[in-house]
């Protein structure tokens, strides 16, 4: 298997265990032959992905493609960052929920071509926010070290887990308790009209569906208390990334989203990203206008009700927010850090004289 190749482009010679090595221009449909073998956590890493980031987001993509016998086992896209002569690159994506490329299958001897690639193309790589011991950034990172890399992190926050095991334990679930709750909520938020329940996946990512979620995050405490550039849908956000990732029809397979109306009008959306049997819940809003009635607590228990029964297994819940997520069940689950990978020479040498600062431009870890 070919690729096409830049002018500038570096082709590891070593070819250690098989292995080759080259930093191609743009995004090459290796990135999804990768995904696909990838683990299901990371199978939405795939080209439409990195694309959708490079529309939102800017940047010129080059990918560092590992590969063995025709098979790629490693795709990892890159973007400059930074002043042009300090060649610094970083991995595209949105950052939640994480910033990290597929990997399949790749040994001690494929990292190594990986990584002399890596060095005849940037000084240093960001990758980030990831959770520790993620699929692709922890070998790599772990490979850099053994290889004088220096890898330096700074911490984001930690992450919340829901293990569905844990939900049905003890007995049906929701309780009887939160059902009464919900039905009264429910009784009261009907007289402002006819309540209708969905959800909206695949080929019903139209414009209009987007639409009908950023008018609720427009009307949100999101709009009214932020500068609204952490919404997911409008245009000020990152709405742009999330209508160009609809485009590959296995990410849009993957988004979900659970919507209530009251008289054809969007009152609450819970939207979400199921990777095989994990879900990752990246964001739900509501209407203020219907906030006595708790239409995002409704709609919460309908929508993990839906992944219940079509077989997920746990609920990744990202940063922030830690109340409510607890409330229902959640722990906390691994950290969530940015990571710059330093070749070795006068880079590593920065970077182990720079360490503190970038640490210190973090969070602080509890």
């Amino acid at each position: 298997m070919t690729y096409p190749v830049s002018t500038d482009a570096f082709r590891s010679s070593g070819q250690g265990g098989g292995w080759s090595a080259q930093v191609v221009d743009g995004l090459p449909t290796a990135i999804d032959q990768v995904a696909a073998a990838s683990p299901p956590s990371h199978s939405f890493l795939r080209r439409g992905w990195f694309a959708a980031a490079i529309d939102a987001y800017g940047g010129q993509a080059r990918t560092l493609v590992v590969e063995r016998a025709g098979v790629p086992a490693l795709a990892l896209p890159l973007v400059g960052t930074g002043p042009a002569f300090a060649g610094l690159a970083m991995v595209p994506g949105c950052y939640w929920p994480f910033r990290s490329f597929p990997v399949a299958g790749l040994d001690e001897a494929g990292w190594t071509e990986a990584l002399r690639a890596l060095a005849g193309t940037a000084c240093a790589i960001r990758i980030g926010p990831v959770y520790d011991r993620d699929a692709g950034a922890a070998p790599l990172i772990a490979a850099g070290r053994d290889r004088g890399w220096v890898a330096i992190d700074r911490f984001v926050a930690h992450s919340w887990l829901l293990d569905l095991a844990t939900v049905e334990e003890g007995g049906t679930w929701p309780r009887g308790s939160t059902l009464r709750k919900n039905r009264f909520h429910e009784k009261h938020l009907a007289a402002h009209g006819a309540l209708g329940w969905r959800f909206v996946t695949g080929t019903d990512w139209t414009p209009a569906a987007f639409d009908g979620l950023a008018k609720v995050e427009q009307a949100s405490w999101i709009a009214a208390r932020t500068d609204g550039c952490d919404a997911k849908f409008t245009a000020a956000g990152h709405g742009t990334f999330w209508r160009a990732a609809a485009n590959d029809p296995v990410i849009a397979a993957m988004m979900r989203a659970a919507v209530l109306d009251v008289d054809d009008r969007v009152a609450a959306f819970s939207f979400n990203l199921d990777a095989g049997e994990l879900r990752y819940a990246i964001a739900n809003s509501y209407d203020p206008s219907f906030a006595k009635h708790s239409p995002g607590k409704l709609l919460q228990y309908r929508d993990m009700t839906d992944g219940l029964a079509r077989g997920l297994a746990a609920v990744d819940w990202g940063a922030g927010d830690s109340g409510y997520k607890q409330v229902i069940g959640a722990e906390q689950g691994p950290a969530l850090r940015d990571w710059l990978l330093l070749r070795p020479g006068l880079p590593a040498l920065a970077g182990r004289l720079l360490a503190s600062a970038w640490r210190r431009s973090g969070n602080t870890e509890s």
